[in-house]
Formats: C-alpha cells, sequence, structure tokens
C-alpha cells in the first residue's frame, strides 16, 4: 500500500485526502486540519483545500494512517491503496479514449455519459472493502474501449429483520433480449417484509430455494468476463444489494437529460419507457417484473445508440424516482464538516447517504439527507431555520447557519429535490446572503469592477 500510494499523482492523493474530510477520518496526527496545523508552518491550517498543498504534505498526511497500527486507521490506510488503484485504473481508461478516439464504441462512450453524471461519483464509489463484496476485474484497457457486449440486470429486493434489504431475484439478458440468469435467491435470513406489492415475490415463492447470494456473485463474474457492460436504472443500487464493484456500467437513468427535472435527478424507469419507447413497463400499482425491468433498461440504451436521444426529454415530475422524492440535497458544505453532523439540524429521522465522495468542489461538497416518508422531507424542509432564497435553477433552498459542538459555526445550502410548485411564485426579501457557488464568479466579477472604480477614484483625486 506504501509503494502505490507513493507513487500515485498529486491529483489522486488530492481525491483520497477529500475522502478523509468528508468521513472525518483521523491519523495519529488527527484530521487534515490537525495535521496541517502541526506539520505545515508555512501555512497552519488556515488553507485546507488539498489542491493547494503540495505532493510531500499529501502524502505525508496520508502515511500517518500507518503509524496507529490500531484499528480504524490501519484499516483506512489499506483502504487507501485500494482508491489509489481505482483513480489509476479510470484516469487510464479517459486517457487512452483521449489519445484513440475512433476506437471507442458507442457503448463505451456511454460508459463515459454514465461516468459524467453529477450523481456517479456518489453512487458508484462502492465499499468493496466490506466483507462479502466481489470486485469484478474489468481487464485491458485497449480491449475494454472497444467493447461492445452489454447485458441488463434488475434485482428485486425484500427488507428483512437486521433492517437492511436483500435480493430474493435476479434477472439478466443480453443485447438480444435473450435470458442470461433469472433466479430466485435466498437472503439466509429472517424475512420481515417480502414487499410482494412491488416485488411479486411471496413467501411460498422462496420455498425450497436453496441459491445464495454467493452463488448469484459466481454466476455474474462468469457472464461479465471479458468486460463486458452492465446496464441498468438506478444500477448502483442493485450492485450495492449485490456487493458487487464493478465500473462498466451504463446507468439508464444517467443517460438521458430531462427538460423539467434538477440536475440531480433522474426519472423512474416505467416514465423514461413512456418517453424513449412509447410504452409503460408496468400499469399503476401493478408489482414490478424483473425480468421485463432488465428487457426495458437494455431497451433503452439500445434506443439511445440508434436514436442519440441528444436534447433533453420532458417527464412528469410525479415520474421521478421515489428515492428522490424522499431527499433533500445540502450543497456548500465546508469540507471540514463531517456529513454525520448535519442530521443533527433536521427534524424527523434523517439519515445521510455516506458512500465514498460526494459532489466536491474546492473546499465544498454536497450530499443527501433522505427520510423514511415524503411527509417527513416537507416537515423537515419548512421547519429547518435558515433564510429562503434561490439556487441557480430559481429553485427554493434555505441558507442554513449550524453551531457546532465546539463553538464553530458552518454554513451551507439545503433544497428539496423534487418540487410540487414553481419555485419563482415566492417571494424573497431584498436582502440575500452570501451567493451561492454558482454565483460565485459573479461575485468575484462584482468585487473586480468595485476595485476598478476604486482605483479610477484614486487616479481622479491626484
Amino acid at each position: 500500500m506504501a509503494k502505490r500510494l507513493a507513487a500515485a499523482d498529486k491529483e489522486v492523493l488530492v481525491e483520497v485526502v477529500r475522502f478523509t474530510q468528508k468521513n472525518g477520518l483521523k491519523g495519529s496526527d488527527g484530521g487534515w486540519k490537525d495535521f496541517l496545523s502541526r506539520n505545515d508552518k508555512k501555512f497552519g491550517d488556515s488553507v485546507s483545500d488539498p489542491r493547494k498543498r503540495s505532493r510531500d504534505v499529501l502524502l505525508a498526511f496520508l502515511q500517518t494512517f500507518s503509524k496507529d497500527f490500531q484499528k480504524p486507521a490501519t484499516f483506512w490506510y489499506q483502504y487507501f491503496g485500494k482508491l489509489v488503484k481505482r483513480q489509476k485504473e479510470r484516469s487510464a481508461v479517459q486517457q487512452y479514449m483521449n489519445d484513440f478516439p475512433d476506437k471507442v464504441s458507442p457503448e463505451q462512450k456511454l460508459v463515459q455519459l454514465t461516468a459524467e453524471h453529477p450523481e456517479y461519483r456518489k453512487n458508484y464509489c462502492f465499499p468493496s472493502y466490506q466483507e462479502g463484496w466481489k470486485v469484478l476485474r474489468i481487464g485491458e484497457v485497449s480491449s475494454l474501449v472497444s467493447s461492445s457486449a452489454m447485458l441488463a440486470i434488475d434485482c428485486e429486493m425484500v427488507l428483512c429483520d437486521d433492517g437492511m434489504e436483500a435480493v430474493v431475484r435476479v434477472c439478466v439478458v443480453d443485447n438480444n433480449l435473450e435470458v442470461k440468469l433469472d433466479i430466485l435467491v435466498n437472503p439466509s435470513k429472517a424475512i420481515t417484509d417480502y414487499r410482494t406489492h412491488i416485488t411479486g415475490v411471496s413467501k411460498k415463492d422462496l420455498e425450497g430455494v436453496t441459491s445464495s447470494l454467493v452463488d448469484v456473485q459466481k454466476s455474474l463474474k462468469r457472464i461479465l468476463s471479458k468486460g463486458k457492460i452492465l446496464i441498468g436504472q438506478s444500477l448502483y443500487r442493485d450492485l450495492c444489494a449485490l456487493k458487487i464493484d464493478y465500473s462498466q456500467v451504463i446507468d439508464t437513468a444517467y443517460i438521458f437529460k430531462y427538460a423539467n427535472l434538477p440536475t440531480t435527478a433522474s426519472a423512474s424507469l416505467n416514465s423514461l419507457c413512456k418517453s424513449v419507447l412509447g410504452y409503460s413497463v408496468r400499469e399503476e400499482g401493478e408489482p414490478h417484473n424483473c425480468l421485463k425491468d432488465a428487457e426495458a433498461a437494455m431497451n433503452l440504451v439500445l434506443a439511445k445508440l440508434k436514436h442519440g436521444f441528444n436534447d433533453p426529454i420532458e417527464v412528469a415530475a410525479s415520474s421521478v424516482t421515489e428515492s428522490d422524492a424522499l431527499k433533500l440535497l445540502a450543497h456548500r458544505i465546508p469540507m471540514h464538516l463531517p456529513c454525520q453532523e448535519l442530521c443533527k439540524v433536521f427534524s424527523g429521522n434523517p439519515s445521510i447517504d455516506d458512500k465514498i465522495d460526494s459532489r466536491i468542489r474546492g473546499e465544498f461538497y454536497s450530499t443527501c439527507i433522505s427520510f423514511n416518508e415524503i411527509d417527513e422531507v416537507e416537515k423537515a424542509f419548512e421547519a429547518l431555520d435558515g433564510q429562503m432564497t434561490k439556487d441557480s435553477g430559481g429553485r427554493l433552498q434555505k441558507y442554513v447557519l449550524m453551531k457546532r459542538d465546539n463553538g464553530d459555526v458552518v454554513s451551507f445550502y439545503v433544497r428539496k429535490m423534487v418540487y410540487g410548485c414553481q419555485p419563482n411564485q415566492f417571494e424573497f426579501p431584498k436582502k440575500r446572503p452570501q451567493p451561492t457557488e454558482d454565483a460565485e464568479p459573479k461575485k468575484e466579477q462584482a468585487d473586480g469592477d468595485q476595485q476598478k472604480k476604486k482605483r479610477k477614484s484614486k487616479k481622479h483625486v491626484n
């Protein structure tokens, strides 16, 4: 691991340090800002953006995790090596695609389009360090970028008594919609809710089923050999349930532009099929059909390859995925604030989606706060103490001040992922809070103009 870190480019080390910031991780010299105040006398901790520090400083901080031989420090140090390897793989693929664009298959371009989506980094950096996860290798870069073989997958999950979801059915189809896998899975633990109205799977269906999650992982490893591309709608949920780490993916929720939805929101599979393919996967209230959903995902990709669909498509606001409707988006959060502390300012029963890496911009990041019910989202946003304003897209948001346990006051913005009314109907106070990240360049330009006026004024006086 030490050699891998030592050989990493500065850009990669920056990403790993940001990971420690977001998750509040500490080595033998404390967290990132603690380390800077003790070891970098030139700037101290006043400049915490990892990009503004030297490669040697970044590496020295990460190496402090190897000096403490008690968990969790050494655990994370080993994991940093995995992050570096993943970043290196991605960089190699991107570089090859830039150098040899004519050799990149249309299918592989959709893999790249998925990776460019704002939510990709948060949802597709998987915690493969956890027990039971399998990492599927993608093979040589040169053969990878020309690959056109695709498989579409869909899973159905039940709720178990430990509060976790477990896979009970997995279906996979190929480019020709031929079934490559259709299997029921025994979760091997007590099930509290079969969600039959959604999954279409009942207790009776699982009687006598002996196939395990490990069996499914082995089957997927076999059929995904030679860098085949895996397709799915919000595919990261299926991969998390399957405990599979795989980077050759096309997410059908990410490859289309939406004319009337937030950038980070996505439409449901049923709505996409209506808008793109002209048919519904299921009628309202009808349970999911795992096989039909896998076929629908493949058909969406085939339609994208054939017709482009480069212009934004119209989808009904009600078609936003259920998970988006259950979230609030917090953004422009200072990197030194661990995301789990955000829960303190929200009412209800919030949780933080703290998968590796949220959207990061300089010294700030954004993440989602999830709730169990839509009513909780509405109440939490209404109860949130903050000044109402608009983001760059005209959507309502609140500027929030939060006092931490150590006495520090931090600020960030919060908005809903889904709106039920037109945000422009709201009247705002004339006094506005500090600008959002989208407005920063305008502020800087205004400040520059003001300085020019002052200089001109001085010249006139002289």
